[in-house]
């Protein structure tokens, strides 16, 4: 027997497993990238617009930080400097979260002890994690590549555009098969990981920032920091304009020196034990922990702190360019009808903030959801028994999370609009009266929030082993008939199926109570279900 004997057959079993996640995952991201080629398209058709759009791209501090490096006004060249970033985004926690998945989480659950103790090799387990996930990449580049052909763009270009995203995806898999072997929980991996994807977009935001531009003000040429992030090179392929294959050998390098390192580490350390010592606890445990409330609220600030601070970065950078906006569309109505029909009837600053605050809704759904699902998480651990085995009920241990969830996504919003409000007010000299509006339209996001939210308790108490996909699915289905509906040209009956789609559009339109009053009682509903679901199974069911 060798360290690798059994590999095939974990990857059988992985793909088992993965089955509905990896497609949604691949699914949504071409979806994403279809829909920003076909909007590129549309909205930028004559070489004159994109030339304009690449000049006030390369000159924007707020464009290059969100969006990247510029690299010409070709229609491939500016699809990339549009969609790269967030696609390199979507494959980074795609390939993370499974790795740590078929790996960390394995231990954690007692899943890899029990394999290993067949005829099993050392590394299969994380050999068959980086197969899955390697292989999931390789199609995700394939089909970007033939949806950018499909569009009439240059083959090779597409070819190169779509690698450059299946290798980010392949890097951060490495990243991810170090991080599980420090941490001892899926938790701590999966933080670390997500870590270094806000590392690599800093790295690659400051990079992109820092340099300069060349060639008429429509390329930009990237200083030494972006050079530190695989999201960095794959933009330093520069597909559609330099074509640089060579950077690729730079992801080779990177992948298999940290692929050696986790395979290093695997061979030190006991399965269950991560190579980070696990700090002692306090002898007594603070006042706050003998409530479920308490408890509720030690397990989930972490990441209540992460979001907190990923709405404060991404409200300022909204705020940060809300003065520019205008000049960014003027030489597109396309673009400006685009934005007045995602964000009301108002002004187009305020149109362009009501769709940035609808984003910022359906991110702080996000939140509420990996909150509500950690239930089913302490659940599967068969951490609730002890608990419920006291005094607490059922219904008070379930209200503990969901109280948690809806103070966060309230403090979310919040911390967004403010934010934008703080930062677009400071760029045009009026904080005091752009804070309140802002603060305000942000908060309308909420009742949509908490009915998604509500969908993930439903799932929870109805159908547990089912829940993860199915609150995941909602929130995926809700993000992409918001960012691309209007762009795909959805009809209205699909659009109404997101809650967010019933909001009115502040602040660019009048608040309406209606909407928001049925959008709770829907949240109400939903909640009140899951809770007399649960109530009535048995706890573990599957």
């Amino acid at each position: 027997m060798t360290a690798f004997t059994g590999t095939w057959r974990l990857v059988r079993l992985a793909l088992r497993r993965d089955r509905i996640q990896l497609p949604i995952w691949l699914v949504s991201l071409i979806l994403i990238e279809a829909a920003t080629v076909s909007s590129i398209v549309g909205l930028y058709p004559d070489e004159e617009e994109r030339l304009n759009l690449a000049i006030t791209s390369a000159n924007s501090p707020v464009s290059l930080m969100t969006n990247g490096l510029v690299s010409g006004s070709s229609l491939g060249a500016t699809t990339m400097t549009q969609g790269l970033a967030v696609l390199g985004l979507g494959v980074a926690f795609m390939s993370t979260l499974a790795v740590i998945r078929h790996t960390r989480q394995n231990e954690e659950t007692g899943r890899a002890e029990m394999i290993g103790a067949g005829i099993v090799g050392r590394h299969a387990n994380l050999t068959a994690a980086l197969i899955v996930v390697a292989g999931a990449n390789v199609v995700f580049a394939l089909l970007a590549a033939l949806t950018l052909i499909g569009n009439d763009l240059p083959v090779a270009s597409s070819v190169l555009a779509g690698a450059s995203l299946g290798f980010v995806g392949i890097a951060f898999a490495a990243i991810a098969a170090v991080t599980a072997q420090i941490s001892e929980t899926s938790r701590g991996a999966n933080g670390m990981a997500a870590a270094a994807i806000g590392l690599a977009f800093l790295l690659r935001a400051v990079g992109d920032v820092a340099g300069k531009t060349v060639e008429g003000g429509t390329k930009t040429i990237s200083a030494w920091p972006s050079w530190l992030s695989p999201i960095g090179w794959s933009q330093q392929t520069r597909a559609y304009d330099d074509d640089n294959w060579w950077v690729f050998g730079i992801f080779v390098v990177t992948v298999v020196g940290l692929v050696g390192l986790a395979f290093e580490l695997t061979a030190h350390r006991d399965v269950g034990a991560g190579m980070r010592a696990v700090r002692p606890g306090a002898t007594t445990a603070p006042p706050g922990l003998l409530s479920p409330l308490g408890l509720a609220w030690r397990l989930q600030r972490g990441v209540l702190f992460g979001w907190a601070v990923a709405m404060l970065v991404l409200g300022a950078t909204y705020g940060g360019v809300g003065d520019e906006i205008a000049d960014m569309v003027s030489d597109s109505d396309e673009m400006a009808d685009l934005i007045e029909r995602l964000g009301g009837a108002g002004t187009l600053t305020e149109s362009y903030f009501a769709t940035t605050l609808a984003f910022g809704g359906i991110a702080a759904s996000g939140y509420a959801i990996q909150t509500l699902l950690r239930m089913r998480a302490e659940e599967a651990a068969m951490r609730v028994e002890p608990v419920l085995a006291t005094s607490v009920s059922r219904t008070r241990w379930m209200w503990s999370h969901i109280v948690i969830a809806m103070l966060g996504v309230t403090a979310l919003v919040v911390l967004m609009g403010l934010s934008t409000g703080l930062t677009y007010g400071l760029v045009i000299g009026d904080v005091g009266g752009q804070v309140p509006p802002l603060v305000g339209a942000a908060l309308v996001q909420v009742p949509a929030a908490l009915a998604l939210a509500g969908l993930a308790v439903a799932a929870f108490g109805l159908l547990p082993h089912r829940a993860v996909a199915i609150a995941w699915t909602g929130f995926a289905l809700c993000l992409l008939m918001g960012q691309l509906g209007a762009i795909l040209d959805l009809p209205q009956a699909v659009l109404n199926l997101s809650p967010f789609t019933h909001l009115p559009a502040a602040p660019a339109d009048d608040v309406v109570a209606t909407p928001l009053i049925m959008l709770l009682v829907v949240a109400a509903a939903l909640l009140a279900t899951g809770m007399a679901a649960f109530r009535r199974r048995d706890v573990a069911q599957g």
